[in-house]
């Protein structure tokens, strides 16, 4: 099922008419690997790939999967791209740890105008019940215009994790930043 299939249930009408039915609207989203050895050809960007067939399973439409090389600046310069006039989901792999160049989350923090931290929490959640070093995550999620930046570790494994963790709420919330009435 979509991330909008069943969004809205089926109330009759006054009168008892059924309503028209409405068409889910399709959800976009993009992902950036962020990574040295993959830029440099050395690495395999299984997480890439791993978040970009997940997305589809889960009904997405993925419009672009960019990668960058690890660093502040690449990330930030990557973010900014990727988001001017987008209005969807824009997850990062990689960069989340205490490696020297791990600074995807200073990266996109240079970007987005509001963190949303419940979302981070949640990934942290997750990952800590299922691997006592998940803790050590350091990811950022946050809002920049009409899109939600959401990182995601390196590992293929914990980037699946943590993306099935936050994709309950990913709808709702670009419904919110696309206008959306809140309740």
């Amino acid at each position: 099922m979509g991330p909008r299939a069943g969004r809205r249930s089926r109330q009759k009408q006054r009168g008892g008419e059924e309503p028209p039915s409405i068409d889910p609207v399709p959800l976009f989203t993009k992902v950036l690997t962020v990574s040295d050895g993959v830029v440099a050809g050395t690495r395999d960007d299984v997480s890439g790939r791993a978040l970009t067939e997940r997305l589809i399973a889960e009904g997405y439409v993925v419009v672009e999967h960019r990668i960058t090389e690890d660093g502040t600046e690449a990330v930030a310069a990557a973010l900014k791209g990727l988001t001017e006039g987008f209005a969807g989901l824009v997850v990062t792999t990689g960069g989340t740890g205490f490696g020297p160049r791990d600074l995807t989350p200073e990266g996109t923090r240079a970007v987005i105008e509001r963190e949303a931290p419940g979302l981070a929490e949640a990934m942290r959640l997750v990952s800590h019940g299922k691997n006592a070093n998940g803790m050590l995550s350091r990811s950022v999620c946050g809002a920049v215009g009409e899109a939600l930046i959401c990182n995601l570790p390196g590992s293929s494994k914990g980037a699946i994790e943590c993306l099935e963790a936050v994709l309950p709420a990913i709808p709702h919330a670009l419904d919110l930043l696309a206008g959306g009435r809140p309740h």
